[in-house]
């Protein structure tokens, strides 16, 4: 058994407990502490020597902060009642403050996801991409406690919904807070799909207008951007599977098509064709205008970013 202990900015002490046991699943308890011994780089060490987790690793959450709620076991990836309360209560954590206090952030949360199913199902295959996508990340639990940009996005979910239910004042309010705790700013008019990665996170902006397709994976310092002061429809299109590289930026109500992939560093002002990839200041598409290298594979699944300058160019140091 090993454990982690987080301070909490009101004076507690979350107490994360892992134990091994002969089953095929490690179960993960959050149990509250005022007695914080263990360090985290037990935690980190056991990770990183241990074999792979079992994609079903089981979380258990005892909430002592908030009595009367005691959940059960299930799987991390599943959609369920009690994961959507365990949820709930880490983004009122994280975000909570000396004005916003955790309790009331968890109310508003969880009156939001029980009347939105949806969003549960967004959450798990949110998850998964994490899991599948980013080689950094050691489990689902890693994921749904510490990865800002998966908790940044599920923030947003919550934020879009109430936005679309006319009670922009409190979406604000959540976009700002997930701004100043994660340093990603995602407007809550913007429509985000599932399965999403955003890794690293740090530096993301996407704007109100702006789409963005199922199973995409965008990296730190991207812009979905608007180009002046118009208003109306003015943000980037994002289709199904685009993986969008380190800084950069698309600008405007341009499409980036299905299965497209954008170079890091590029400017994108322009439409980019479906399994196209766009590089450079302004972006350029690899092979031409006229008769462009198609991409096989979706990118934003591989999180293919470098292939392109092997087969494209003669590219040296």
């Amino acid at each position: 058994m090993f454990s982690v202990t987080v301070s909490t900015s009101r004076g507690h002490h979350l107490l994360y407990k892992l134990r091994s046991s002969s089953s095929p699943h490690n179960n993960y308890s959050l149990l509250s502490s005022t007695n914080p011994k263990d360090s985290m780089a037990s935690c980190i060490d056991t990770f990183r020597t241990c074999k792979p987790h079992d994609d079903d690793s089981r979380f258990c959450h005892m909430n002592h902060f908030r009595p009367g709620y005691c959940l059960s076991r299930s799987p991390i990836t599943k959609t369920s009642h009690s994961n959507s309360l365990e949820g709930a209560n880490i983004l009122s954590v994280k975000l909570n403050t000396l004005t916003l206090t955790s309790n009331t952030l968890f109310e508003l949360f969880i009156s939001v996801l029980e009347e939105s199913p949806e969003i549960i199902e967004s959450v798990k295959q949110d998850l998964k991409a994490a899991k599948e996508r980013d080689p950094a990340c050691l489990s689902h639990v890693h994921a749904f406690l510490s990865f800002k940009g998966f908790l940044a996005c599920q923030a947003h979910r919550i934020a879009h919904n109430l936005w679309t239910q006319n009670r922009k004042i409190l979406a604000l309010l959540i976009q700002n807070r997930v701004s100043e705790a994660f340093a990603v700013d995602i407007h809550p008019g913007a429509m985000i799909g599932k399965g999403i990665l955003l890794d690293h996170a740090t530096g993301v902006v996407i704007g109100e207008t702006a789409v963005v397709g199922d199973d995409v994976s965008i990296l730190h310092g991207v812009t979905l951007g608007g180009t002046g002061k118009q208003c109306g429809d003015r943000h980037p299109k994002i289709g199904d599977g685009v993986l969008i590289g380190a800084g950069s930026c698309v600008l405007g109500n341009v499409t980036i098509g299905e299965g497209a992939k954008i170079g890091s560093g590029s400017v994108v002002l322009k439409d980019v064709p479906p399994r196209t990839t766009a590089v450079g200041n302004p972006a350029r598409l690899i092979g031409g205008k006229e008769n462009p290298e198609l991409v096989e594979k979706v990118p934003g699944l591989t999180m293919d970013q470098t292939s392109y300058l092997t087969d494209w160019s003669d590219y040296v140091i």
